[in-house]
């Protein structure tokens, strides 16, 4: 008995000891969309004052592709010793309901670290549409039934859903055009190859801002103070829109308590700050910077919320 509680102790030593001298090497932060998106606008504004506070540097390593679940299941994967890290979003909890099989479950293959931050999705138009507001759109998709395409960050993702949501209320027919992320969806946005997104406002805000793209309604319950003189949907005749956009950081579940309380900490000092703060209203974000309970309350109840939404809308993909 003596010996296993010597050993025990030996055991908690060394893991406190690890999680005391971490980092020890650069971490690893994986971004499951292609550069030029909010998360990884997100992670690279957060990656730069993190390798500073931790003194190691925090690279961000792309992993696109298949709504963000490639790079969800490379982290799932890995080992739990808080080097490889994941920039995880709504589409994961999302994607729980929307994939008929995962190689990972989102709320048991992880430990949530912090949610960095809340961003809008906007309903969006090419500045040279006849639609000048949601009610011209609407006009416009039930005199072309199946003509107007919109793109999203891939099949099962919250520009997916949203798409989906606003056809089915408006009573209209919308062709859905997935892509791998933000940055193919938009050139193709402004090049006109799509009619219309519901994307992050990331992305799109200096387009919006230049005159380029025109933003017709917010999809979250109220405005952005990014875009105070956008309309919500709910204002623009389509009541119940609430869907936004999180981000946050997550690590393979099993990772030391230890070296999670100290990501969160760093993190969340970061996130809190004024020049974080004034970063993000720039790019049309809402920092957040909360407990790993918290947002694993996040990811718990939005599992559930997009569930009922996923079989309403019956959206599945293989």
């Amino acid at each position: 008995m003596k010996k296993t509680l010597t050993a025990l102790a030996l055991v908690a030593a060394a893991t406190l000891a690890a999680a005391q001298a971490f980092p020890a090497r650069p971490i690893t932060l994986i971004v499951p969309f292609p550069p030029g998106g909010s998360s990884d606008a997100l992670a690279r504004a957060l990656t730069t004052p993190l390798s500073q506070v931790l003194g190691q540097p925090v690279i961000v390593e792309s992993r696109p592709g298949a709504g963000a679940t490639i790079g969800a299941d490379f982290v799932a994967k890995s080992r739990a010793d808080g080097y490889t890290l994941l920039m995880g979003a709504v589409h994961h909890a999302i994607a729980t309901s929307v994939y008929r099989k995962l190689p990972y479950d989102f709320e048991k293959s992880f430990a949530p670290v912090t949610t960095v931050a809340l961003v809008p999705n906007v309903v969006t138009v090419n500045a040279s549409s006849p639609a000048r507001d949601v009610q011209g759109l609407i006009a416009l998709a039930k005199a072309a039934p199946d003509k107007l395409a919109y793109g999203s960050n891939g099949n099962g993702t919250v520009q997916h859903l949203i798409g989906t949501q606003f056809a089915t209320q408006a009573g209209v027919a919308l062709v859905h055009v997935p892509y791998k992320g933000s940055a193919p969806l938009t050139t193709d946005l402004l090049g006109g190859q799509i009619d219309l997104s519901f994307d992050t406002l990331t992305p799109l805000v200096q387009h919006i801002r230049a005159g380029k793209l025109r933003a017709l309604a917010v999809t979250t319950a109220r405005r952005s103070s990014t875009l105070p003189d956008v309309p919500t949907l709910a204002e623009a005749g389509l009541p119940g829109f609430d869907q936004g956009t999180w981000f946050g950081i997550l690590a393979p579940a099993g990772t030391p308590a230890e070296v999670v309380a100290r990501l969160n900490a760093e993190m969340v000092r970061i996130i809190r700050s004024p020049d974080f703060g004034k970063r993000m209203e720039e790019i049309g974000a809402e920092t957040v910077g909360d407990t790993p309970a918290q947002m694993a309350a996040r990811i718990r109840d939005d599992t559930a919320r997009y569930a009922r939404l996923v079989k309403e809308a019956r959206v599945a993909v293989e």
